[in-house]
């Protein structure tokens, strides 16, 4: 039996037919609608070369594109790696043995969920200002950074305490009983098989860290698509300055997705190559319980 029967029936001849009619239609609507979408924006004179021109000069690049590009990855790389950090943490206190704990955790962390980010960055953008807790330069970054890793760091959570619960029990249970401290156990044998299961769903949520940082705009920090509008204001050529600050947002996007997929790809090659995240039985017992003598038989 293949892997591919295991969770779905293979199509029949009716199926099949059916599936390639659909894709059929749905290519067909999509090349309608991209033609229309075409021949409007050339009656409307969009395609002329004097409104792609001014792409193709290095002052505009410097002036407006690369300070806004510079911006968005500044933002996006301080949030990813707080909200990674932030959200391992309260993941693993969810899961704390201790009642009080998980529900002070989870309290902060649905709190947190609960609040949408362009409220959250206008309000710590307010309350940067008010005390001055930051130099004038630096509070809508800081309202940013702040705001993305908040909510961000509790999906995170989420997806960490869902990945370490998808865990058999059975390892728990053995790491346990070989005396293994709950520390040793997180750190030695849950997270380094959670983390791997967790990628796809970090990878999307750094996807979408990287997009949200376009929510500065309302902040007055300069990123990407506050650039793109000042420099179609300023030629002016605004939907081309738009398409062209699209392509750049989809290129960070594909390559932040192709960086951490060859990422996951290369720990899962690591994984089985090393027979998965299963230690040795003398190990185990030697770092869990030091004293103990493991005898090691031919």
């Amino acid at each position: 039996m293949s892997s591919a029967s295991v969770l779905f029936d293979a199509p029949g001849p009716k199926a099949r037919l059916r599936n390639n009619i659909y894709s059929v239609v749905v290519v067909a609507a999509v090349l309608v609608v991209g033609f229309v979408l075409y021949r409007a924006f050339e009656e409307q004179g969009q395609f002329e070369a004097a409104k792609w021109k001014p792409f193709l000069e290095a002052d505009v690049w410097s002036t407006y594109l690369l300070p806004g590009l510079r911006g968005t990855i500044v933002a996006a790389l301080i949030s990813i790696v707080f909200a990674l950090v932030i959200g391992m943490v309260f993941g693993i206190l969810r899961l704390s043995e201790h009642r009080w704990v998980r529900l002070i955790a989870g309290a902060i962390v649905e709190f947190a969920r609960a609040i949408p980010v362009l409220i959250l960055m206008i309000f710590l953008f307010a309350l940067f200002s008010e005390y001055n807790l930051f130099k004038s330069g630096d509070l809508a970054l800081a309202a940013v950074v702040t705001a993305l890793t908040i909510y961000n760091g509790s999906v995170i959570a989420e997806i960490v305490r869902a990945g370490i619960r998808s865990l058999p029990k059975g390892q728990t249970e053995a790491a346990v009983a070989l005396g293994m401290r709950k520390n040793q156990l997180m750190r030695l044998i849950l997270l380094p098989q959670a983390i791997t299961a967790m990628l796809p769903a970090l990878i999307s949520q750094m996807v979408v860290v990287l997009k949200d940082t376009a929510l500065g705009y309302q902040i007055t920090y300069v990123e990407i698509v506050r650039s793109g509008r000042q420099l179609g204001a300023a030629v002016p050529n605004m939907l081309p300055a738009l398409i062209v600050v699209a392509i750049i947002m989809i290129a960070l996007n594909s390559t932040l997705t192709m960086v951490a997929t060859k990422l996951e790809r290369r720990l899962r090659e690591r994984k089985s190559g090393k027979g998965g995240a299963v230690l040795a039985a003398d190990s185990i017992i030697t770092d869990a319980a030091p004293g103990v003598d493991v005898v090691k038989r031919p």
